[in-house]
């Protein structure tokens, strides 16, 4: 929450697994001293999961007069090209690279984002469709929107009522879409909302889906999910994984003990639409989404980084933005993680590259 930036970067995935630039792409320093890399095996978040490298390149910096952070969301376009936004409405160009474990970053130009009514979104969720237009959801209302390249809103999709924020609806403020993902195909959008509807039990959020006929087409609204979170957490990103299944970014904070992030991956396949269910219960009847631990980030080595305020693991911050930029050479999957530093001195703008080997 509270993002208002969008960032694109231009990635290739090589042969190696590695990332590096396309032609044209702007090239970022070599290993400046922000970079980290690790140069032990033990780089295991758990058997599923493992960091490669780190970067706090981005943070506190400017591009064009415009301060470099509030990112809310990452995705990644046909061409490899990955899109950030911010709950500050703006859209970022990022270059990008990583070679031999490490991690570089610079934001390279800025695009001011408004909705249709000329107001400022509170953009927290990310997808770049198809045409390369972007599909951009607010927590405000909240909404959907699509833009053009340069950031010209264009549309907005229906929303159920009763997502909208009390008193039109049974959301409430600033707990709404934080999520949003295009499934392989293009038919099926699906938007996250962060936290639980009033009347809902505890940690129980909705998943909306959206489809459309055709790439081209309206999106209509479609089935809703219920998805439970783990005790204090919210749902802050979804990505999707390939197969039909969704990567979920859970967070949560505590003063004095900092962040909990944890990466699940979500089957939708079992669970009941819920759109016409007034209220669900935190334990049943109603068939949820089930979930798989793919790791809580707590345990992932810490490649020797730093923290500006607690933290149980001084690599963890308010991470929010996630997106799969590619595969590595042994088939696992490649994902980026992005965080949230609230304009705030206290927390930072950190890039991380982690790997995922997706369970059966």
């Amino acid at each position: 929450m509270r993002l208002r930036v969008s960032v694109t970067i231009v990635l290739v995935l090589s042969m190696t697994g590695c990332l590096t630039f396309a032609q044209g792409a702007v090239q970022a320093s070599p290993l400046p001293s922000s970079s980290h890399f690790l140069s032990s095996p033990a780089r295991d978040c758990s058997d599923l999961v493992r960091i490669r490298a780190f970067s706090d390149d981005l943070d506190k910096k400017t591009v064009d007069g415009v301060y470099v952070g509030n990112l809310s969301a990452l995705a990644v376009d046909r061409s490899g090209r990955i899109t950030a936004v911010s709950d500050e409405s703006y859209v970022y160009s990022l270059a990008v690279r990583e070679r031999a474990r490490s991690l570089t970053a610079e934001a390279v130009a800025v695009t001011t984002l408004a909705d249709l009514n000329g107001t400022a979104p509170d953009s927290e969720g990310l997808v770049v469709d198809w045409d390369g237009t972007r599909l951009i959801s607010s927590e405000t209302e909240p909404s959907v929107t699509r833009y053009s390249r340069v950031g010209t809103p264009l549309e907005t999709l229906p929303i159920p009522v009763a997502l909208a924020v009390a008193p039109a609806g049974r959301a409430v403020g600033n707990q709404t879409f934080e999520g949003l993902t295009l499934q392989p195909g293009g038919r099926t959008l699906i938007a996250s909302m962060e936290g639980a509807l009033s009347g809902d039990g505890a940690g129980v959020v909705r998943f909306q889906a959206w489809h459309r006929a055709g790439l081209g087409t309206p999106f209509a609204i479609g089935a809703q999910y219920g998805y439970r979170a783990d005790a204090g957490l919210g749902v802050v990103e979804l990505a999707v994984a390939g197969d039909g299944r969704l990567f979920v970014l859970e967070r949560g904070f505590t003063a004095g003990v900092g962040n909990k992030v944890r990466l699940y991956l979500a089957d939708l396949s079992g669970a009941e639409d819920v759109g016409g269910t007034e209220k669900i219960a935190a334990d049943g009847p109603v068939r949820l989404a089930s979930k798989t631990l793919l790791a809580d980030l707590v345990d992932c080595p810490n490649l020797g980084a730093t923290s500006e305020q607690p933290q149980s693991n001084p690599l963890l911050d308010n991470v929010e933005g996630l997106a799969v930029s590619g595969r590595t050479a042994h088939g696992r999957l490649r994902i980026l993680l992005v965080s949230d530093d609230n304009e705030r001195e206290t927390q930072i703008t950190r890039l991380y590259s982690l790997d995922v080997r997706l369970p059966r």
